[in-house]
């Protein structure tokens, strides 16, 4: 059946091993990415509390793949308000942080439980802060120009349909056998965004979904791959590629894109952590040289959690009493560890090194 963008995409086939995604370029492709992503399974490691790295690097994440739906935030003020969350902040950043908590869910729920699509709906419920369900019958969209109605792609209709879509999406990542994890990702990736299952965030579940694929593989252990700075880098042939599998099934360049962007991420990763660790050990090593007695294992990482710090989190901690953390924070401004900032009646201590690192991300 010849592809229309103007009408749903009910003839969306189901996923099963296809002889098309195995092709030559394809697995010699899949081999670089997954020697890049044994290197950043094993960089994780250099960095003892996993809490810094599921932290922090999750909020560059959060900005970059919000930033594809033109969702966007400052870094400062994205940092701020993580700091606390309940405080009033703008809608975009808003979104962003929402983000990251559903990172995190996602992250603690495959736990105790396998990836399904009902995790997936959580998540999307927990990015627009409402909760939401797959697409009915009668809820139609179309991915296009929204102003001139330019229909570039239209999903499958809701309903039934996407139920089935959907149930052979998760036995098709799931299953014990099939074609390579980094393969399969890549497919579902393409089927979850051409099934389309939710009225709005379907991007930003999609990109949440590879990265929880990749843990329930055992492919990494701790959620530190992210694929959206690549796919800004890179959005209009992201965005080509994919409608190219649905008019075209032109499988092996959409495979080879998305690999590649795994193989250069993981490695990009693997150097940021390189630097959060020698930075952290550099920051030891002065802190004992210059102010041994204010120096602690749990200060120093409380410090990386996050790039902004006040004095109630080394309170909460259990580190110090108010007055002695007030001391202790200030002693890191001292010798140029942290600089601060009075915001209103409140205090911050900023980890600018750490800050500029995670701003360079996986540049």
């Amino acid at each position: 059946m010849s592809f229309d963008p103007a009408k749903p995409y009910d003839h969306l086939p189901d996923l099963q091993p296809m002889a098309e995604t195995e092709t030559v370029p394809v697995l010699r492709q899949c081999v670089k990415a997954t020697r890049a992503l044994a290197e950043l399974k094993g960089a994780g490691g250099l960095i003892p509390n996993q809490a810094i790295i599921i932290n922090a690097i999750p909020l560059q994440e959060a900005k970059a793949s919000s930033e594809i739906e033109n969702i966007l935030t400052t870094q400062d003020a994205l940092f701020r308000a993580a700091i606390d969350e309940s405080q009033p902040t703008d809608p975009q950043t808003k979104e962003v942080l929402r983000y990251r908590r559903a990172l995190k869910h996602g992250y603690e729920s495959l736990q105790d439980r396998p990836l399904s699509m009902f995790l997936i709906r959580e998540l999307c419920s927990i990015l627009r802060g409402e909760s939401v369900d797959f697409r009915q019958a009668g809820q139609n969209v179309f991915i296009g120009n929204p102003t001139t109605r330019n229909v570039l792609y239209s999903p499958p209709c809701g309903g039934q349909l996407i139920n089935d879509r959907l149930a052979n999406l998760e036995s098709y990542l799931l299953a014990s056998d099939g074609p390579d994890p980094l393969i399969r990702m890549a497919v579902g990736h393409y089927q979850f965004e051409a099934i389309h299952p939710f009225t709005d965030g379907n991007g930003r579940t999609g990109r949440i979904l590879n990265i929880l694929y990749l843990l329930q593989t055992g492919l990494l252990e701790i959620p530190v791959l992210y694929l959206s700075q690549y796919l800004i880098d890179h959005k209009n042939t992201y965005y080509r590629l994919l409608l190219e599998v649905s008019s075209k099934q032109a499988w092996e360049s959409w495979l080879i894109f998305m690999l590649e962007g795994i193989e250069i991420t993981a490695l990009a990763t693997c150097r940021m952590l390189r630097n959060i660790r020698d930075l952290l050990d550099d920051t030891i090593a002065r802190i004992r040289k210059e102010i041994p007695k204010v120096y602690s294992k749990e200060l120093v990482e409380l410090i990386f959690h996050q790039p902004y710090t006040k004095i109630a989190f080394v309170v909460d901690a259990g580190i110090a009493r108010r007055q002695t953390a007030a001391t202790y924070l200030q002693a890191l401004v001292d010798i140029g560890v942290l600089s601060s900032e009075t915001v209103g009646r409140e205090r911050l201590f900023i980890n600018t090194a750490l800050l500029d690192l995670l701003k360079k991300g996986n540049s």
